[in-house]
């Protein structure tokens, strides 16, 4: 077993975030069991995302213990999972409203991926950076507007569930600031020619508590509550 520093900053942080997304995936799945069916598969998503991301900080956690520092590949690999997982789970939520079309799943699908893994080709050298950061960053716009002036944003604004758009407005929130943090830390590696020595990994850390555990645990509190409105209607 690797053991740190206690100074060990960039250590610390991917401990917090490994502890953190285990506990959020573990409640995640229990949670499955304590919605209405229909509301099993977007929190299973966000399990799964967490899941991922567990598996990925562990990952580079033992990288860090190693080398004191992280490629960018331990990075990639678990947003090129969790992202688009993430994403779905709030084509699921939103389609709780309305019947969302099967070509707006797959666009968010391909769209998702593609964002991640083109970022991904910039920051390892095999796709000129300022291209690769504009690609992505066009995916990523093209993601916000499907959630903001899409066909989601009018089911959930049509529907009468409180609890859903309370939710869904959170939700949009946190992949629009939560998720500002990678295109940023793709501009600062890419054109400020920064080496990550700790400090991106323990700012992705800490963003993993809002964009990874408490984007699932939103999800699950909304799946409860509307439960309870349901049942009050």
């Amino acid at each position: 077993m690797a053991v740190f520093e206690t100074a060990d900053l960039t250590a610390a942080s991917y401990s917090t975030a490994l502890l953190g997304l285990v506990a959020t995936a573990a409640l995640l799945l229990l949670g499955t069991g304590w919605v209405r069916p229909a509301w099993k598969l977007p929190v299973a998503l966000c399990a799964l995302a967490a899941l991922v991301g567990t598996l990925a900080v562990f990952q580079a956690r033992e990288a860090w213990s190693v080398a004191q520092s992280v490629p960018v590949v331990y990075h990639y690999v678990g947003w090129a999972i969790s992202m688009p997982l993430q994403v779905l789970a709030l084509y699921f939520f939103a389609g709780r409203t309305a019947k969302l079309g099967m070509g707006l799943f797959w666009r968010l699908v391909v769209v998702s991926v593609l964002m991640v893994f083109v970022r991904y080709l910039g920051e390892a050298g095999l796709m000129h950076a300022t291209l690769a950061f504009l690609i992505g960053l066009v995916f990523w716009l093209y993601i916000l507007g499907e959630l903001f002036f899409g066909r989601m944003d009018e089911a959930v604004r049509d529907s009468r569930k409180p609890a859903v758009q309370r939710g869904y407005f959170w939700l949009r929130l946190i992949v629009t600031v939560g998720w500002a943090i990678y295109p940023l830390g793709n501009f600062i590696t890419s054109f400020g020619g920064y080496i990550d020595t700790g400090a991106l990994s323990v700012a992705y850390n800490i963003a993993d508590f809002l964009n990874r555990m408490a984007f699932g645990v939103a999800v699950l509190a909304v799946a409860m509550m509307d439960a309870g409105e349901t049942a009050d209607d």
